[in-house]
């Protein structure tokens, strides 16, 4: 039983990320229709240039708490995520708005490796240590011989907290109006006074802000670094979208929660279930089994719904 909880609370904090970056995921597809497959990118941008901000604030002091320091260089993370995202639809969308949806798949995967290789050539090809600022000494649960970290515990009411105000700006706000007319038809939201140029552009920049958070956090879980680290996060919080309903932002965040807890079970037990043929260093192939498994049983996802194609 302490092992089955220990696996249940790593998979909550492993799918609180995978929903902060399915969100950016499910957002731009629900309004513009197209997967940006640069979001993961985005997200090691974000671990980067916090990264490099953290290295220049240590240098010039070392009094401030670490929780303190990690929250002022959270806003200028995020805001530079944000931007980031906002010029890559610039150029790399936008001009393909009207083009057949395959020229935005390959101009996203471009995208995706000239951020990889400008990263390489900015901060090394090899991998660095990222500070430990938040408490990450073991707490025990109730005697049960399970355990959670404080920077754990930060990570899972971060992401609700993004979440829910997430979902009250898309629900409740006059932008959010403005998203879900844009998402439901373009022309008609423009001859109603809505602006999609700016929409979809808050949108992409909205995706980014929750990338560069989620950068973050891995960056602060995980302890390090590299040009490549978010390819893999990317697809997988992908899958989630898929499993959850692309387009869904009640799916994105129980396809990321969902697919944390299979990947982390899956891990915790695939040896015993093997008999020692595959440890846990398989646990990658859970996620995409999943992705496989949703597209032939619902390809709408748990929380979509079929929709006819636009005209």
């Amino acid at each position: 039983m302490d092992i089955l909880l220990q696996q249940i609370i790593n998979g909550l904090v492993l799918g609180s990320i995978y929903a902060l970056i399915a969100l950016g995921y499910t957002m731009v597809y629900g309004v513009l229709g197209i997967i940006n497959f640069a979001h993961g990118e985005v997200l090691m941008i974000g671990a980067m240039v916090s990264l490099s901000l953290l290295r220049l604030i240590l240098s010039l002091t070392s009094d401030l708490p670490g929780w303190l320091t990690l929250l002022i260089v959270l806003p200028v993370t995020m805001a530079v995520c944000a931007g980031l995202s906002y010029w890559i639809e610039r150029i790399a969308y936008r001009p393909l708005r009207n083009a057949p949806r395959l020229a935005p798949l390959i101009s996203a995967i471009g995208m995706s490796i000239l951020l990889q290789t400008i990263a390489m050539m900015i901060w090394s090809r090899n991998p660095m240590t990222y500070p430990q600022l938040l408490p990450s000494t073991p707490i025990d649960l109730w005697g049960s011989g399970a355990t959670i970290t404080g920077k754990e515990i930060v990570i899972i009411i971060v992401a609700l907290l993004v979440m829910a105000g997430l979902l009250f700006l898309v629900e409740k706000t006059k932008l959010g109006r403005a998203m879900r007319a844009t998402a439901e038809q373009t022309q008609i939201a423009a001859l109603m006074g809505v602006n999609p140029n700016r929409v979809i552009s808050i949108t992409f920049m909205l995706g980014g802000a929750l990338a560069g958070l989620a950068g973050v956090m891995i960056a602060s879980n995980y302890g390090n670094v590299h040009f490549y680290m978010g390819f893999i996060p990317g697809l997988k919080a992908f899958t989630a979208a898929v499993l959850g309903g692309i387009g869904n932002l009640q799916g994105a965040m129980l396809g990321g929660l969902l697919l944390g807890l299979i990947e982390s079970l899956g891990a915790g037990y695939i040896g015993e279930l093997t008999g020692g043929v595959f440890g846990s260093n398989y646990q990658d192939i859970f996620a995409f089994l999943v992705l496989i498994l949703v597209l032939v049983l619902r390809p709408t996802g748990l929380l979509g719904e079929k929709v006819s194609d636009r005209a």
